[in-house]
């Protein structure tokens, strides 16, 4: 076949909807990428493989067995990757035109969260603090104290302070307001966590499997700052850490395009 005979067989919608399809595969890896979701897929993956080797082969009774499971695919995986479809719509519903302003609100944001955990660190205070990233935590906001306040220093320490009536419980963030105090989280089911971790862990890590929400947590008992994301807790940082972990995951994921300039360092230890 030669060169004028294949552009004559491939049109450019041929290309467009190669490229299209490339495009669309790329995204739902990178978004599943590091999550459960990626041994979900490949279970998945054997099954299929399995049930066209039982047809090749012709084992009818296990060919009726698998079709029987296929059926129910669609249904498992939007059970399977719910909280990946929630996040992948969220990211698509986003408008760019807002990030340059959000950016801004949110440094200034996480710099008062920075120099409040690492002085009830000192002081070994406990604390909880989850800051909202482009999922809604509405549900969470709701059971507890409503405040709408912007994030200083000073509130966060006063909120946390042990003889205060809003000391239990999580604070969350919204940008650069505190939308609520006192908020009850989901705890984590995950069986290999570490039976040192108490509490305030178990529902960092918790909110932040149901949500892609961040979770800084401060232990009273050690004083040990760690963040939690996707389930995945990076424990002892000191402020520096603190402060690029922050960065990294509210600003340069959310606001690649933007000015960057404190850098961040990710792949922190569990």
């Amino acid at each position: 076949m030669t060169y004028g005979e294949l552009v004559d067989l491939v049109g450019w919608q041929d290309v467009v909807d190669i490229l299209a399809v490339a495009v669309v595969i790329y995204y739902l890896l990178r978004l599943i990428r590091g999550t459960r979701a990626v041994q979900m897929l490949l279970g998945l993956a054997f099954l299929g493989a399995v049930y066209y080797f039982a047809r090749a082969i012709e084992l009818p009774t296990l060919e009726r067995l698998l079709e029987s499971l296929l059926i129910l695919l669609p249904i498992a995986a939007i059970v399977l990757f719910q909280q990946e479809i929630r996040r992948a719509l969220a990211n698509f519903g986003r408008n760019p035109l807002w990030g340059f302003a959000k950016q801004q609100k949110v440094e200034k944001t996480f710099n008062e969260v920075v120099l409040a955990a690492t002085s009830m660190a000192s002081r070994r205070v406990g604390a909880l603090i989850v800051l909202e990233r482009l999922e809604g935590l509405r549900n969470y906001i709701e059971n507890g104290i409503s405040l709408d306040a912007v994030v200083t220093y000073d509130l966060l320490m006063n909120l946390f302070s042990p003889d205060t009536p809003l000391h239990d419980g999580a604070v969350i963030i919204q940008e650069d307001r505190i939308a609520a105090a006192a908020c009850f989280l989901p705890l984590t089911f995950n069986p290999e966590l570490s039976t040192e971790l108490g509490t305030r862990h178990r529902a960092a890590l918790g909110i932040t499997e149901e949500t892609d929400a961040l979770a800084v947590v401060v232990s009273e008992e050690t004083g040990q700052i760690s963040v939690a994301r996707e389930g995945v807790l990076s424990r002892d940082l000191d402020g520096k850490d603190l402060r690029n972990t922050l960065y990294d995951y509210l600003i340069t994921d959310l606001y690649p395009r933007g000015p960057h300039r404190g850098g961040g360092r990710r792949g922190l230890s569990k």
